[in-house]
């Protein structure tokens, strides 16, 4: 009897030890998780308080505002295939007999201009999304894409092709010209910039852009197919950030941009081929908007 009571007392005492050290191992998997966690927000912490400065971060942004496009168009030539006939009653020439066969050229060029072109004066939005590097406490380099959806307003402006003659077998003969209405808009515009920024403190910076911009010239009209042009050039801006709350900042930016001269090659609806125009132009624009600073 004594011998079953010891026994059963050391199966107890077995069972209390295994209990202990499932409890000892399962505080010491709690307290690895506690640490682990604080070790997270420990790093997180730290990665916060070793931002050179406040504006040092991912930020993206939008804003609308008001722009402005001058173009400039350059004079060309517009060359049409001579498919004229001669007409009946011309002694010696059949009625219907191709000038081309007359000693009268193949094709006529005849001088293409445009006038009175009205400058694009349009409402705009703007998105951005950029990345800022802090060179030290108050400096900044920034790196940023943005982009404009969507098209401008229209405007309009005159096309002109000159008046000519074409001399052959039966003389000189007059090519008469003619002038139509043109609308033209501005759309895809986008940039990539670099934004150097002087950061007043925590809550304010002033900022510069200096980038590559481009955008593309839509042309349409009662005698011109549709056909696109695309511009590309530089820009600068200048800008003002200032924090509304911790993330949230509004913004101020006024920009321009140049851009380069470009080749228009255009056909109208009669088939005559504008060739050696040239269209290049400024913009503007002002915007003001919200952004968050991650």
């Amino acid at each position: 009897m004594q011998t079953k009571l010891i026994k059963i007392l050391g199966v107890v005492t077995d069972l209390l030890q295994n209990k202990h050290r499932k409890t000892q191992m399962k505080t010491v998997k709690i307290s690895a998780l506690v640490l682990a966690m604080a070790g997270v927000f420990a790093t997180s912490a730290h990665a916060q308080s070793a931002k050179t400065n406040a504006w040092e971060g991912a930020y993206g942004q939008i804003g609308v505002g008001y722009g402005m496009f001058v173009p400039k168009i350059g004079s060309g030539t517009a060359v049409t295939k001579n498919s004229a006939v001669a007409p009946a009653g011309i002694p010696g020439v059949p009625a219907g007999t191709p000038l081309t066969a007359l000693g009268y050229p193949a094709n006529v060029s005849q001088g293409a201009s445009a006038s009175n072109v009205n400058n694009v004066n349009t409402g705009l939005a703007n998105i951005a999304a950029g990345y800022n590097f802090g060179i030290n406490e108050t400096w900044i380099l920034g790196v940023a894409a943005t982009y404009y959806p969507g098209a401008s307003s229209s405007a309009t402006g005159q096309l002109s092709v000159a008046n000519t003659s074409i001399s052959g077998a039966l003389g000189t003969l007059p090519v008469p010209g003619g002038s139509s209405t043109a609308t033209y808009n501005v759309k895809n515009l986008y940039s990539i910039i670099l934004t150097p920024g002087y950061a007043i403190d925590k809550d304010r910076l002033a900022y510069a852009k200096v980038g590559y911009t481009g955008a593309t010239i839509g042309l349409n009209g009662p005698t011109l197919a549709y056909q696109s042009t695309n511009l590309t050039g530089y820009t600068l801006g200048l800008g003002y950030k200032q924090m509304i709350t911790q993330s949230l900042y509004a913004f101020g930016e006024v920009n321009y941009a140049s851009y380069g001269t470009k080749s228009l090659t255009a056909t109208l609806t009669t088939g005559t081929q504008l060739q050696g125009m040239t269209v290049s132009g400024v913009g503007t624009d002002i915007l003001v908007g919200v952004g968050y600073r991650f």
